[in-house]
């Protein structure tokens, strides 16, 4: 049965993954929320804080926040995840009309998407806008395209075998016989600006479908973008719940953008913000940076695999979690995940202090597995780092499915980690 607790908790990360349809929105409203529990704005051109407070860092997709408490620290408590998704991406040259008269957008795949589930939905386009003006607006233009799919009667093997070609077969469709439509000016007038004041802009093509709870008590979640912001929303609430409680760690929020597509990138988790951060604090403090790493914990939170019930083959026999009995800690021999034993123990003692079940996950050897950003944390940084997530189905669709129970288990086990944490020393 699902309690009270995680069904509440349900209701707010849906109503964050409604709100926050690509990783600029994401992280703005991480913001906002930072902004209304009294968090200060850091601008990294500036002299940086070294007093007791709340801060944080928006830098466009990516947000790290911190707290510096009026006792001496020791470590960092770093929380990790990403805040971009799988999806489509607006190309420059946005739109075409084809020889018979249909107006279709023009995207580029982001990330591994699973192309089969963009078909058939109700599509709007979102992203930011940088204006002429030096402005910034994020927009969303609310269900304004479509991928439809081809008739079965002109398909008769489909059933047998569905291939997408990207170029070919997912631009989608937003209108017919009118040659003069503009899909820029149509963004433009959501964000009151002229299409002539827009400078550059990162758009995508998004589902608008909200978010569903179907199931015995409701106890699933259908959306898009789980991967990643079950994390995002887990990691936030932890460290909110986590604020009244003293310290001699400096908790930390990272979220970062490009995950999905290597997180090589300035936003990314291969970029300079969390050492930076890490750096400028403990140096405006007058601490030692490589003793305060050495004595920091880094949780790397992304989705992990549920067992699939229709595929159970395609996952390790022995050790494979299931949705509704808690968060994954990612094991691979290879490294591509980064929890080492060391690790591990860590997290298994979080989640025994926060009384939540925990699993356990690695791939079947005839199938590997993708990575995350701990591994590039841990080598970028040095923090000892432990993969963990909420393991999910449908990963990487247009509409995925987890249990609500694991994700409200891996928001207590961050306010846990925030609050309970001991340096490494």
């Amino acid at each position: 049965m699902l309690s009270e607790a995680a069904r509440d908790y349900g209701r707010r990360y849906a109503q964050f993954l409604s709100d926050s349809p690509t990783s600029f929105h994401a992280a703005q409203k991480v913001a906002s929320i930072l902004t209304d529990s009294d968090f200060f704005r850091v601008d990294p051109t500036q002299e940086w804080p070294a007093t007791p407070g709340k801060y944080f860092v928006l830098d466009e997709g990516a947000l790290l926040a911190w707290v510096i408490p009026s006792s001496d620290v020791h470590a960092y408590a770093v929380f990790g995840a990403h805040t971009d998704s799988p999806g489509l991406k607006l190309k420059p040259t946005s739109h075409a009309t084809t020889p018979d008269g249909w107006g279709q957008l023009l995207v580029e795949v982001y990330g591994g998407a699973l192309y089969n589930s963009w078909l058939d939905r109700e599509l709007e386009v979102a992203g930011v806008l940088y204006a002429k003006d030096g402005s910034t607006h994020l927009v969303r233009t609310g269900p304004i395209a479509r991928i439809p799919q081809l008739a079965i009667h002109l398909d008769r093997g489909v059933n047998q075998g569905l291939t997408l070609d990207p170029q070919r077969h997912l631009q989608p469709v937003w209108t017919v016989d009118d040659p003069d439509a503009d899909i820029m000016a149509v963004i433009a007038a959501s964000a009151q600006i002229a299409p002539s004041q827009i400078a550059a802009s990162d758009l995508f093509c998004v589902p608008t479908q909200r978010p569903d709870t179907f199931g015995n008590n409701a106890q699933f979640l259908a959306a898009g973008r789980q991967d990643n912001l079950s994390s995002v929303y887990a990691g936030l609430e932890g460290f909110l719940q986590s604020l009244s409680t003293p310290t001699t760690h400096i908790p930390v929020l990272a979220f970062f953008d490009h995950e999905e597509v290597g997180s090589s990138s300035r936003t990314g988790a291969a970029g300079p913000l969390l050492e930076s951060l890490m750096r400028r604090t403990s140096a405006a403090l007058g601490k030692d940076n490589d003793r305060m790493v050495a004595a920091s914990l880094c949780i790397s939170a992304d989705a992990g695999h549920s067992v699939h019930p229709n595929y159970a083959g395609m996952h390790d026999p022995d050790t494979h979690p299931v949705a509704g009995r808690g968060p994954v800690a990612k094991l691979n021999a290879n490294q591509r995940y980064a929890s080492t034993a060391s690790g591990v123990a860590l997290w298994e003692a979080i989640c025994t202090q926060a009384d939540i079940p925990h699993q356990s996950f690695v791939s079947r050897n005839d199938v590997p597995c993708g990575s995350t950003i701990g591994p590039i944390t841990a080598t970028r940084t040095g923090l000892r780092t432990v993969d963990v997530g909420v393991p999910m189905l449908s990963m990487h669709s247009a509409r995925e499915m987890i249990h609500i129970a694991d994700a409200w288990y891996l928001a207590r086990a961050a306010a846990t980690f925030f609050s309970d944490f001991s340096p490494l020393i």
